[in-house]
């Protein structure tokens, strides 16, 4: 019978707790998010011109259509419920393989381009396969291509780039990047 007086606490801690973890703190933090950042919160939805939501800033896309530029190589198929890559190490030979098919994809899709040219993070996955950027020199190597199949000079190909090039996060972390969704829409509008 001692240990019945213990049931009361436990049940109204374990209530509170529910009701604090389970419901107060994702209302605070979710109406938090929807002040302070809105679009973040919504997931940084992208519209076209149509005003149609085309994707998320966040998340890459595949892209097949030559005429446009395509992102990083994806090994989850840029599904974001399996979000992740495969943590190979160099040497290992499903990706060397993985990495020998990307690079025959892409001396058939870029002739005009060398290999020895072609920016790494073309070639390989990124380590949440859902990377929506490419670096800045991978948007460069695939103007040649997209000037020859639409028409837009190179020149006008690369101001867009130049347009769409972010800097690096808080003007210290990481590289320039291109998000290859939002350079595809300001590519559209030349088409």
């Amino acid at each position: 019978m001692e240990n019945s007086q213990f049931i009361g606490p436990i049940i109204r801690s374990s209530l509170t707790i529910m009701v604090l973890a389970g419901l107060v703190y994702p209302l605070a933090s979710t109406g938090i998010a929807q002040a302070i950042m809105p679009d973040k919160a919504d997931g940084s939805l992208v519209y076209n011109e149509e005003n149609e939501v085309v994707g998320s800033a966040l998340i890459g896309q595949s892209v097949s259509d030559p005429t446009l530029f395509h992102g990083r190589v994806s090994a989850i198929e840029y599904d974001a419920s399996g979000s992740g890559s495969n943590n190979y190490a160099p040497s290992n030979e499903d990706m060397i393989n993985r990495t020998e098919e990307s690079l025959e994809v892409w001396k058939n899709a870029n002739p005009d381009t060398p290999i020895s040219e072609v920016p790494v993070d073309l070639v390989t996955d990124s380590g949440s396969g859902l990377d929506p950027h490419i670096s800045v020199q991978g948007a460069m190597a695939q103007v040649n291509r997209i000037s020859e199949l639409t028409g837009v000079s190179k020149e006008k190909l690369q101001k867009l780039i130049e347009d769409n090039t972010q800097g690096k996060e808080w003007g210290i972390f990481g590289e320039e990047r291109v998000n290859v969704l939002l350079l595809n829409l300001d590519l559209q509008k030349l088409l």
